[in-house]
């Protein structure tokens, strides 16, 4: 069944309504235990109170993001982002280490404080890839809540997927009727093919979650520098498992009759093009959604995989913390553009937790829309009578 996202704000706004066929929208109940809305009149977004949070705990990187609503969808109030590698050698062990766990749960501390501090009224904490697959994902899933009171929920991949999708759908052009979105991740590399139209909903037409992200390729293949040949082998790796995907949905055929279009998210996309841009420092303002050249990514790439490992660490776009792993995102990313060569691609420094606040937006809107309890009973039943019999 084809899954169907609406927007619910104003384009090129964060502001959207996730609508699944046959799933009931989720609820993001208030601090108090309270439905949002509950009880209350009818308020406008400037006149609430609500602020949201959200954190995406991937297999590389902890994310926080604090947001209010405000007209356009909602307003970025406060953030954290840290490297803990979650992920680190699940891939061999199908355990999250110790080490690993304790990083971790020192980011999730600093957020927990953060949250505390902007006394947030909604939130949802979700993991991705790394608790996924870990045998003792339940384990660690306790022990943050004990240290930091936090409760996590480990999501499915086709959740990250929708959830992504929905952080990134204000930046493709609905004028174009197909668009190809993409997200690779440290634990793995998600996918999803889309149908566009003006004031329409998007639709998706087809998703898959490849267990190929930088974190596991690189303990894999590399290292902290990776050969030539090993270089290779990822992007033959990649295209191999990309091509039954095409071959179903008829994405290259697309492509080349000029109906589609492509946007990637997450650390490689936008990593490559802030060095790219030559930036002294990154800068999110000027890399989420900017556009990267095909032949831009081929020649950052293969620059990037022929450096050392110091020399990678010594770009201000990239560090010491992704140093290692960014030849293997551009390995992915490479095969992704050889599988479908639209020419050039849209990147989003966003994803996950903006889809998490768009969900909780949206639910608050409509909460907010619907009639306070102590609203006369005369009034509504003689709305009632109105309604024509069959729709009752």
């Amino acid at each position: 069944m084809a899954m169907e996202i609406t927007r619910s704000g104003a384009r090129g706004t964060i502001g959207l309504e996730v609508v699944v066929p046959g799933r009931q929208s989720r609820q993001h109940h208030a601090k108090d235990g309270r439905h949002p809305g509950r009880g209350r009149r009818r308020r406008k977004r400037s006149e609430r109170r609500d602020i949201f949070a959200a954190i995406d705990l991937g297999s590389n990187n902890c994310r926080l993001l604090i947001a209010r609503p405000d007209p356009d969808g909602f307003h970025v109030i406060d953030g954290f982002s840290r490297i803990v590698r979650l992920g680190e050698q699940v891939g061999e062990t199908n355990m999250l280490s110790e080490a690993a766990m304790t990083r971790t749960i020192e980011a999730l501390e600093v957020c927990a404080s953060k949250i505390q501090r902007r006394d947030v009224t909604q939130a949802r904490y979700v993991a991705t890839e790394a608790a996924r697959r870990a045998l003792n994902r339940l384990e660690f899933v306790d022990r943050v809540r004990d240290a930091t009171g936090l409760e996590l929920e480990i999501i499915s991949s086709r959740e990250e997927a929708e959830l992504t999708l929905a952080g990134c759908l204000p930046l493709l052009d609905d004028n174009i009727p197909h668009a190809l979105v993409f997200d690779v991740g440290g634990g793995s590399a998600e996918l999803i093919w889309l149908r566009l139209a003006p004031e329409a909903p998007a639709e998706i037409l087809g998703w898959i979650s490849l267990p190929c992200g930088v974190v596991n390729l690189t303990e894999r293949h590399g290292g902290n520098d990776f050969t030539a040949e090993a270089y290779a082998a990822i992007i033959s790796e990649i295209q191999d498992l990309l091509r039954p995907f095409d071959e179903k949905h008829g994405i290259r055929a697309a492509i080349e009759r000029g109906t589609a279009q492509m946007l990637g998210t997450a650390g490689t996309v936008t990593t490559i093009a802030g060095v790219n841009m030559g930036l002294k420092r990154y800068n999110r303002s000027l890399v989420d959604g900017s556009y990267l050249d095909f032949s831009a990514v081929h020649l950052v790439s293969h620059n990037l995989a022929s450096s050392t490992f110091e020399q990678r660490a010594a770009h201000p776009s990239i560090g010491h913390g992704r140093a290692d792993l960014v030849v293997a995102g551009c390995a992915v990313l490479e095969a992704v553009c050889r599988t479908w060569p639209v020419g050039r691609m849209r990147v989003a420094d966003r994803g996950v937790r903006e889809g998490i606040l768009s969900e909780m937006v949206s639910a608050a809107d409509l909460a907010a829309a619907q009639p306070a309890p102590s609203e006369p009973i005369a009034e509504s039943a003689a709305a009632a009578s109105i309604i024509p019999h069959a729709a009752q």
